[in-house]
Order: C-alpha cells, then sequence, then structure tokens
C-alpha cells in the first residue's frame, strides 16, 4: 500500500489545476521549498520521547495541539479539534502530558501529538492533534509522515484572521512525504492542523516551506 500511495503522489501536478479544493495535495519533489525544520536541534528522547507540555517555537514556525478558540474532543484514543479559531490565529498547547513529544529513534527526530491517554502512555503517542502556526503565511509547504499504519490523516489549513481554508484527507496513511499548494496561488495559509485515526498512530518529520528569493 505504501508503494500505491508513494504512485499517486508521482501523478500529482505541481502546479495546482482543478483539484477541486482550496489547497490540493501534490508531489513534494515539485515544490520549491527553502525553509527547513528537521527537530534534529530539538532536545529529545528515545521510546515516549521528550514530552512537550508547552507550545514549541523553532525558526520560521510555532508547534502546539489547536489554535485559540477551538477545543480538543476525544474521538476513542484519538484527538478531535472543534470550533472557530480566533483572529488573529494563535497557538495554543493541549492539557499536560497531552500536547507534543519529541522522540528520536533510529537516527530521526520526529514530533508526535499526544491524545487523551496522555504521556508516556504508548496508546496516546502519535495519537494526538499537532497544530503548526508559520511566522508568514504560505501559499505551499511540505512534511513528512512517520509510523503509519494504514490509517487517515487530515490537514486542515487556516488564515491569519482564524477562517478555515478547508481540509484535505491522507489515506491510507504510511511513511512518506506529502505537499500542499493553494489551488489559487495565494500567500495565505497561516497555519494547519494535523489529526489522524491511525491505528498506531503518527508523528511528523521534516517541515518544508517557504519560497526562493527573487532574483530578478
Amino acid at each position: 500500500m505504501r508503494n500505491a500511495t508513494a504512485l499517486v503522489l508521482s501523478l500529482l501536478p505541481g502546479v495546482a489545476l482543478a483539484c477541486g479544493t482550496p489547497v490540493c495535495l501534490v508531489n513534494p519533489e515539485s515544490l520549491s521549498l527553502p525553509e527547513v525544520i528537521t527537530f534534529e536541534d530539538v532536545s529529545s528522547g528515545s521510546g515516549p520521547g521528550r514530552n512537550v507540555d508547552g507550545i514549541l517555537p523553532l525558526p520560521g514556525a510555532t508547534f502546539g495541539e489547536r489554535f485559540a478558540g477551538q477545543t480538543t474532543l476525544a474521538r476513542g484514543a484519538h484527538d478531535e479539534i472543534a470550533g472557530t479559531a480566533f483572529s488573529p490565529l494563535t497557538m495554543l498547547p493541549g492539557a499536560a502530558g497531552q500536547n507534543l513529544s519529541v522522540v528520536h529513534f533510529y537516527g530521526q527526530t520526529v514530533l508526535n501529538g499526544y491524545g487523551a491517554a496522555g504521556f508516556p502512555r504508548r496508546e496516546g503517542q502519535g495519537e494526538g492533534a499537532i497544530a503548526v502556526l508559520f511566522d508568514t503565511d504560505q501559499s505551499a509547504f511540505a512534511f513528512d509522515l512517520r509510523g503509519g499504519e494504514e490509517g487517515a490523516a487530515y490537514v486542515t489549513f487556516y488564515r491569519r484572521d482564524g477562517s478555515e481554508l478547508g481540509q484535505v484527507p491522507v489515506e491510507p496513511t504510511g511513511e512518506f512525504a506529502v505537499g500542499f499548494l493553494r489551488a489559487t496561488g495565494a500567500d495565505d495559509i497561516a497555519g494547519f492542523i494535523i489529526t489522524n485515526t491511525d491505528p498506531q498512530g503518527l508523528a511528523i518529520d521534516t517541515l518544508r516551506f517557504g519560497k526562493p528569493p527573487d532574483l530578478s
């Protein structure tokens, strides 16, 4: 199934033409994205990782659970985010032990969301929502999915004023990169939230964003 997903992504255009949604799922290799966050410089741990109870600011983006105005609900072991985000879009962490963890394994450092079971319980690892707030608005970005077991992930996009641009499902999940491109080309993606229903939960790695410098 992983190979089938990779084949589908390889056939997606780099230019968002008639994808039918405000933000299109595209082949990440088709995007020129000069800014990269790998989490390699973030303090991490093995097993459940290092618990992060507050927001996690990194160069170019801040990470947490949801945005101000929203609430977190439990859908079984997984997080579900409800409500309308306030303006301007503002990052919030989850409850203590139900926010994020940074995990180092097999030479990689990844970011987990922790669900209602809480840190360090395995049934909470990867089940939580991950919210990302960019320092500047974007027209495209990409990231690597880690730990997917053919479940589903849902990426919801927001403008700076808190309005929702839409949601794109990624299914089946697996170990691969995904890219997203604003259909109109507008630079108005201020942030996004990833939730999932994967049986083993999900982590993310290597967030790529930004635009190449104008050399004209």
